[in-house]
């Protein structure tokens, strides 16, 4: 997926020093996020991107501007929020890295006018930046990270709103995938970061309560590995029906390479974490991905959504990028995530009347509805409740021959 000709390519250098120089202009016009509510104001209401741009293979933070970009298109044709004032947005780029993340939360709390930043993939960088969050009380919206320390993070109040997946959903989900195809003995694969850790609290309890699948053991990689193949052996020797892998595109490729070279009957059927689809993952396993049982799961497909609302986003999407179908969006739920919490976020800036940050807080919680891509949320969140999904939204799927994730029938 690439941004329009108009931009010059995924993340152009020129937009982003425009953006930059523009900022400038704005300074002077009020205080860190607290900008004037509107009275025929065309000030810009800015909305920040602090993703993992840079990380080679990696497709997420592109995924999560494409939904806010498209979100944005319908949102400032429609007028705008607080009477006239367009929104924009401002990139900034971590690679991954969370001392760049800090700074970047840093730098986003002291523009003028900035309501919110949308973050990316990276859990460890997410839960790295939170003191910085707490301390500067930057509205973060977390639509890709899923550890649950993120939005359970013990601020009072708490600024943080996910609409996004949660590890304490995911791991039963993906273990009870496991048992309903018939692998009474898993193994686990894990990656040894706070990501994993939370995976592994998030196992521990599911296995506690039930008798099926059993656990026969965990193992640990580490980031940038170059082999995972004898900690999958270990597995297999300690009598695992099947792996259950939580990882990103670069080590998951390799263990599908690694499998897929072994004898047919050695190889274990795959359940996957969804970090996987946040970069080149299908490039980077090959043909060899074809050969393994792999499954993942997702919080939605645009496969199973309302046909008007995939067409109205399908129709924005192509007025910012490349994107004219299903099939030409990758991470698709980076995607989808961003669209509908950049709709809501504009909701609860109009509530609020101001984009003074913590009264945009306190409607985030009191906005009512909204019909979105994915769901029909009533409400998207509450005091006590920063989760705007649940265990009814989520799926597992598969890549077509293709490369295109599709559900599981």
């Amino acid at each position: 997926m690439r941004f329009s000709s108009k931009r010059g390519g995924m993340m152009p250098f020129l937009v982003r020093m425009l953006s930059v120089g523009m900022l400038g202009l704005w300074l002077a016009a009020g205080s860190a996020g607290a900008a004037p509510a509107g009275g025929g104001s065309s000030q810009p209401v800015l909305v920040g991107i602090d993703g993992e741009f840079g990380l080679a293979n990696s497709t997420s933070a592109q995924a999560v501007e494409l939904g806010l970009r498209a979100a944005v298109a319908e949102i400032n044709v429609g007028g705008g929020v607080l009477g006239g004032r367009p929104i924009e947005i401002v990139v900034r780029d971590h690679r991954s890295m969370p001392a760049r993340g800090i700074r970047n939360i840093e730098e986003f709390a002291s523009m003028p006018g900035l309501v919110a930043v949308f973050g990316g993939r990276f859990s460890p960088v997410v839960i790295e930046e939170l003191p910085a969050l707490k301390r500067t009380r930057v509205l973060f919206m977390a639509v890709w990270s899923s550890a649950d320390i993120i939005v359970d993070n013990g601020m009072q109040p708490n600024y943080i709103f996910r609409l996004s997946l949660r590890d304490s959903l995911a791991m039963p989900a993906m273990l009870k995938s496991a048992a309903q195809r018939g692998f009474g003995e898993v193994g686990l694969l894990l990656t040894n970061t706070s990501w994993g850790r939370s995976n592994l609290a998030a196992a521990e309890k599911f296995f506690a309560g039930v008798n099926s699948p059993r656990l026969v053991g965990t193992r640990w990689y580490n980031w940038r590995d170059t082999s995972l193949i004898d900690k999958y052996e270990k597995l297999r020797a300690a009598g695992a029906k099947a792996i259950v892998l939580v990882a990103n595109d670069d080590e998951a490729a390799v263990l599908v390479k690694e499998v897929a070279a072994l004898p047919p009957e050695q190889r274990l059927p795959i359940i996957s974490h969804w970090g996987v689809t946040g970069g080149e993952f299908v490039q980077q396993a090959g043909p060899a991905l074809q050969q393994v049982d792999f499954s993942v799961i997702q919080t939605f497909s645009f496969f199973n959504a309302d046909p008007k609302r995939v067409e109205r986003f399908l129709q924005s999407a192509s007025k910012v990028s490349n994107v004219r179908r299903i099939e030409d969006i990758q991470g698709p739920v980076g995607a989808a995530h961003a669209y509908d919490m950049m709709h809501i976020l504009a909701k609860a800036i109009d509530l609020a009347g101001s984009t003074e940050r913590d009264a945009v807080r306190k409607a985030l919680e009191r906005v009512p509805e909204h019909r979105g891509l994915i769901k029909h949320y009533r409400p998207p969140f509450a005091p006590g409740r920063h989760e705007a999904l649940g265990v009814q939204e989520l799926l597992m799927a598969r890549y077509r021959a293709d490369g295109v994730l599709v559900p599981l029938k």
